[in-house]
């Protein structure tokens, strides 16, 4: 008997040894939450990953999105299949939400609570406009309401992640994880602003510059468009619908302090939008503007000091592809997006530190798990 036990005993130290040794394998999974996992996100991150901008070898990216949004992802799905990205997966969420429910305990509710708990990073991207009933106002001629259930969902997402003036006393799920990171990308900015109560303006050009002629508008030169005028002037010509205009960075705020650039710094970003942030939501300060001075372009979180809203394009694949041509205005030559960043810099080091600084804090959020 006692010659059983000592062959036994090894045999246990080793199986549980094995356990040890395979929770390191474990922890290096770095898993990032994506809304709205369109073909187009997928293609975006797939870029991002490819051309280094978002260089995380063990990533693990799902797509989380709600059963009633009009997106077919079923297009992205068999795309992934398609190009082989096991990386990628999908988490379709199907609990009762409405307008009503979006900025308190909801169906969604525990769906929300395990995307913080098993998220290293989460991305909120581009879309169509925010009803604005949502933010208690009344719905302008020029808004387009286009997916009302995407909007439900990620706002609902927002608020339980990060609180809002919508109720105070609600205790945001980032309390338990505050060093997670999350980023917001035009639409996904606007929505961090909404979710946490604040508001947007409808319309940029009548709202802010009161123009209502696109002849009118083009006279105001590049850096006060947010998208293409000339797109709506001239479809006949297939011009983009983007354009590129500076950044003035806010001294002594992110871009400055944390990634290290200077006020001095005016990078050109890809812009496509009509509405922006106009009372900040709970927790926010203004860290970028236009130009001009008149268009919020980023937002940083006061409290959780990993969560960025930005309102341009540092994730469209476009940006990357030296074969891709197009022009943005009648008679230029057609020029690939990345051209244009590469002759103004620090464009290209501001594409890449964004997304250096976000792949950073993944990693980090990464390392913290236990087991």
């Amino acid at each position: 008997m006692e010659k059983h036990k000592l062959l036994i005993l090894p045999i246990l130290v080793f199986v549980l040894m094995a356990g040890v040794l395979d929770r390191p394998a474990l922890a290096k999974v770095t898993r990032l939450t994506v809304f709205y996992p369109s073909t187009g996100t997928i293609k975006n991150l797939q870029a991002l990953r490819e051309n280094g901008f978002l260089n995380i070898p063990d990533l693990k990216v799902v797509g989380v999105y709600h059963t009633k949004e009009l997106t077919d992802y079923q297009e992205a799905i068999k795309y992934v299949r398609s190009n082989n990205l096991t990386w990628v997966s999908f988490h379709p969420v199907s609990a009762e939400i409405s307008e009503q429910d979006v900025f308190r305990q909801n169906a969604c509710t525990p769906e929300f609570v395990e995307f913080i708990k098993n998220s290293d990073g989460i991305i909120f991207f581009g879309g169509p406009d925010i009803p604005p009933s949502i933010f208690k106002e009344k719905t302008s001629l020029l808004t387009i309401i286009e997916d009302p259930y995407r909007h439900y969902f990620e706002l609902s997402a927002i608020f339980h992640f990060l609180g809002g003036l919508q109720d105070r006393n609600f205790k945001p799920l980032l309390d338990s994880k505050p060093e997670l990171p999350i980023l917001g990308i035009c639409l996904g900015a606007q929505s961090l602003n909404v979710g946490t109560g604040g508001t947007l303006i409808q319309d940029i050009w009548s709202e802010v510059y009161q123009q209502d002629k696109i002849e009118d508008i083009i006279a105001l030169g590049p850096d006060c468009w947010h998208n293409n005028p000339y797109k709506k002037l001239r479809p006949d010509l297939n011009l983009s619908s983007y354009t590129f205009h500076q950044l003035n960075l806010l001294p002594d705020e992110f871009f400055i302090k944390v990634l290290g650039f200077s006020k001095k710094d005016h990078p050109r970003i890809l812009s496509s939008h009509h509405q922006a942030i106009d009372q900040l939501g709970q927790g926010f300060k203004v860290v970028a503007l236009s130009s001009d001075g008149k268009i919020v372009e980023a937002i940083h979180h006061t409290r959780y000091n990993n969560v960025l809203g930005i309102q341009f394009h540092p994730e469209n694949y476009r940006l990357w592809d030296e074969n891709f041509r197009i022009g943005l205005l009648p008679g230029d030559k057609p020029d690939n997006y990345w051209n244009i960043l590469k002759n103004n810099p620090p464009s290209v080091e501001f594409h890449r530190q964004i997304w250096q600084w976000f792949a950073r804090m993944m990693e980090k959020s990464s390392n913290l798990k236990t087991y």
